[in-house]
Order: structure tokens, then sequence, then C-alpha cells
């Protein structure tokens, strides 16, 4: 043979022995996950036990700090991008002033409320206070409609 010939056998061999390496790494793998699939519980332990102490790492659940979206608005984060907006589902319901009507006031705070009269005027009279918390947005906007229909400024947070 000539040194031409063995040059061309030995390009055709390489994307061959490529091949057969990567076919032994999916053999590996799946040999593998066929071997973890057949383990007790008790086995698996065990091998995460080894495998902590042979690689120097834990196995341990990952503390994920989350990151502020408030803090940077010029920057959006790519987790709050990926991640979907929860809807809120509790709501609290502030009374921020009570206006020019002080006794309507009193009366719609003590229908939306379980006040008795003195307290529901020394309520009134403190404002801003918390009318209620953890209330669903249906509960929360017909209070602030109560009160407001009343000459009261409320607030739904």
């Amino acid at each position: 043979m000539s040194p031409a010939e063995t040059n061309v056998e030995k390009e055709e061999k390489k994307p061959t022995e490529a091949k057969a390496k990567k076919e032994a790494k999916l053999t590996t793998k799946e040999e593998i996950i066929a071997a973890v699939k057949s383990m007790t519980v008790v086995d698996l332990a065990d091998l995460v036990k080894a495998l902590e102490a042979e690689f120097g790492v834990s196995a341990g659940p990952v503390a994920v700090a989350a990151t502020p979206v408030a803090a940077s608005p010029a920057v959006p984060s790519e987790s709050a991008e990926a991640a979907p907006q929860e809807e809120k589902t509790e709501f609290s319901i502030t009374l921020r002033s009570i206006g020019e009507r002080k006794i309507e006031v009193i009366k719609a705070i003590r229908e939306v409320t379980d006040l008795g009269l003195k307290q529901a005027k020394d309520f009134v009279e403190a404002a801003p206070q918390l009318i209620k918390e953890a209330v669903s947005k249906e509960e929360a906007s017909t209070i602030k409609q109560k009160l407001e229909a009343a000459g009261a400024v409320v607030e739904i947070k």
C-alpha cells in the first residue's frame, strides 16, 4: 500500500471511531440508568453518599435567593421574564382618610366590620388604618365601593 492510501484509510476510520465512542457512551448511560432503576431506595441512598464523598459535593437542596424585580426596573432580570406573573388572591384594604362625611364613613365601617359604634368612631378618627386583610378580590372591591360611596378614601393592596 502506498502512503496516500494509508492516509485515506485513516481518515475514513476517524469518523467511524468517533461514532463507536459515542455509541459506547450512550450504551454506558443507558446501562447506568437501567442499573439505577433496578436499585432499592437504600441502595440509592448509599450511591448518593458515595458520589458525594467521591466528588466532594452535596446533594442537598440548593437555596436560591429571589432577586427583587422592583430594585432595578431599568434592567429586567431573566428570572422575572421567564417566570409567569402569579395573580394575587388575597388583598388588604386600608382606610386612608375619612373625607368630609365622617358619620357615613363610620356607618360603612360598621357594615364591613364587626365593630361597635365607639370602636368604629375611634377607628375612623385614627385613619390611616387597616380595615381588613387577606380578603378575596371581590370582597375587597365591594368594601372599597361601600366606603368610597360614604366619602372615604380607600386603598387596596
